[in-house]
This record gives structure tokens, C-alpha cells and sequence, in this order.
């Protein structure tokens, strides 16, 4: 017989540098009978500001799953000025897709949540366009079809709102979702909107990207996946990677390569979040281990 996984909290915190921080969470769980399972922290040293992700096992844990906010934000939180949450490994995220017309991405994250590979649920797909609605039906998965132009932007922007609202969505990732999303939007989602894009920018923007690195026989081609903000393209990043070429590579190579790497990217960045493994300050991501 497998033997259950244990449920866990996740604390993830920041604040103000000075000495004891450590011992006075890892109190705060011991004198509440809480076995740690994992730790990590950073100190920013130009900056002076800790952080920390500590994650320990709730049974047998002294006290009740929805008071463990409350408690450590009197006891230990308030104390140090410090900005925190607390999440629960037994609490399966929401999250909704966005596409456009290419399919790389999204055939890569469906094939890993049909797999169970990540405890999430997909409750729908978004798109403004109808291409990949068989792919949304190949895998059961509801699709919603939102034609945007200039003149129904902030009227669709605003119905796509009510949808994730309806249907409790706690964050979106944008597969190759090819529209600008405005700052109202972003903004209902701080922090909680991934994105990809290849690692060009802004040497070659605009909708040939590979041909313009082709043209100037670039070497490495790489991904970004990063929160979204009302920067565009500037948000703080999750993952990147690169990959090699040569001058014997055609532009289709180029694309393949590419595809290949923002898949991967955008997954290890959708993996990372799900863990509760990155915390945003400023524009900055750190990404614990």
C-alpha cells in the first residue's frame, strides 16, 4: 500500500534583516509540534531584506489549518513588519489558460496535467481565436472563444473577468497568448499571470523574431517565462533558458529549437509557482530551491 503524503503549510515571508528571524519561525513550528520538512532563505545584502520559504507537516500540528494565519501574524509576523502568506500543499490551485494560435505550449501543459504530474485543475481555456478549441475538446476541457479588436477590448477583457471569476481561478498563464493585456486586468491578478517569450527582446521584437536572428547569425536562442505587469515584458522572472545554434541551423530549426525551449521554460515556471517556490519583491523573483 502507498503511503499517503502528508499535507504540509507553506510559509513564504519577507522583511526587514536582523538576527533571530530564523529561530523565531522555526519556534513558532516546534512550540506548535510542526515537523519542518523543508527550509530555505536569502538574505539581500544591499537591500538588507530576508526571506524565507519554510515548509512543515500539518499533522499533528497544534494549531487549526485556517488559524495558522492568524496566529503567526500576532505572535511572530507583527512583531518584524514582515509580509507573508501561508499556503496548503492539500489545496489544488485553479488555473486557466490563454492561447492564441500556437499550440506548442499548450499541448506541453496538458499532456503534464493529464499525466498528473502537477496538482492543478484546469477549469478552461481562453482564446482569442477558435484555432486550438480541438485541442481544448481532445483533452475535455471547456473553451471559451473571445474575439478582441480595438473596439471591444475592455468589454471583452472585462466578460474574460467575470469568467475566472466565476469559475475561482487563482492564476492564468499565458501560453503564447499573442494580445496585450490591459493594466485593469493586470492588476486583478498581481503576481498571478505567467507569461513566455522567447529571450530576443528587444533586439528583435515585432512577429518574425527568428528570421531577424537568422538574418544577424545569433548563436544561443532563449526563453523567458515571468509574471506579467503593466511593463511589458519587464515583469519579475520565474526561469530562463538557452539553447545553442549554428550558421547551418535554417530559420525553421530556429523555431523548432525555440518552441522547444519556451515550452520547457514556461513549465518549470508553472511547476515553481504551483510549489510556492517564488516570492516577488519589487520587480525582482526569488526562486527558492
Amino acid at each position: 500500500m502507498v503511503e499517503k503524503i502528508k499535507e504540509t503549510a507553506i510559509l513564504l515571508m519577507y522583511c526587514a534583516d536582523r538576527r533571530g528571524l530564523v529561530v523565531h519561525v522555526t519556534e513558532f513550528i516546534d512550540n506548535n509540534n510542526g515537523n519542518v520538512v523543508s527550509l530555505d532563505e536569502h538574505v539581500d545584502r544591499e537591500a538588507n531584506i530576508f526571506f524565507m520559504r519554510i515548509e512543515w507537516e500539518l499533522d499533528g500540528f497544534l494549531i487549526p489549518k485556517e488559524k495558522i494565519g492568524e496566529y503567526f501574524d500576532i505572535q511572530i509576523a507583527a512583531k518584524f513588519s514582515m509580509t507573508w502568506n501561508v499556503y496548503f500543499s492539500g489545496d489544488r490551485p485553479r488555473m486557466a489558460l490563454f492561447v492564441s494560435k500556437m499550440s506548442h505550449c499548450l499541448y506541453d501543459i496538458l499532456s503534464r496535467y493529464h499525466s498528473g504530474e502537477w496538482e492543478v485543475d484546469i477549469p478552461l481555456i481562453v482564446s482569442n481565436h477558435p484555432t486550438l478549441e480541438p485541442v481544448a475538446k481532445q483533452f475535455g476541457i471547456p473553451f471559451y472563444h473571445f474575439p478582441i479588436g480595438k473596439d471591444n477590448k475592455a468589454e471583452q477583457e472585462q466578460a474574460e473577468q467575470e469568467l475566472l471569476r466565476k469559475h475561482k481561478i487563482d492564476f492564468v498563464v499565458l501560453a503564447r497568448y499573442m494580445q496585450i493585456i490591459s493594466e485593469d486586468f493586470i492588476m486583478a491578478y498581481p503576481n498571478k499571470i505567467i507569461n513566455i517569450h522567447h529571450s530576443f527582446l528587444p533586439a528583435f521584437p515585432g512577429a518574425k523574431p527568428y528570421h531577424s536572428a537568422y538574418e544577424r547569425g545569433v548563436k544561443i536562442i532563449g526563453a523567458t517565462s515571468h509574471y506579467v505587469t503593466a511593463d511589458l515584458d519587464a515583469g519579475p522572472i520565474i526561469d530562463q533558458d538557452v539553447t545553442r545554434i549554428t550558421h547551418s541551423d535554417p530559420v525553421e530549426k530556429l523555431v523548432m529549437k525555440g518552441r522547444d525551449v519556451e515550452k520547457l521554460v514556461l513549465s518549470r515556471a508553472i511547476l515553481m509557482h504551483l510549489q510556492r517556490r517564488t516570492l516577488v519583491y519589487n520587480n525582482r523573483t526569488i526562486v527558492f530551491g
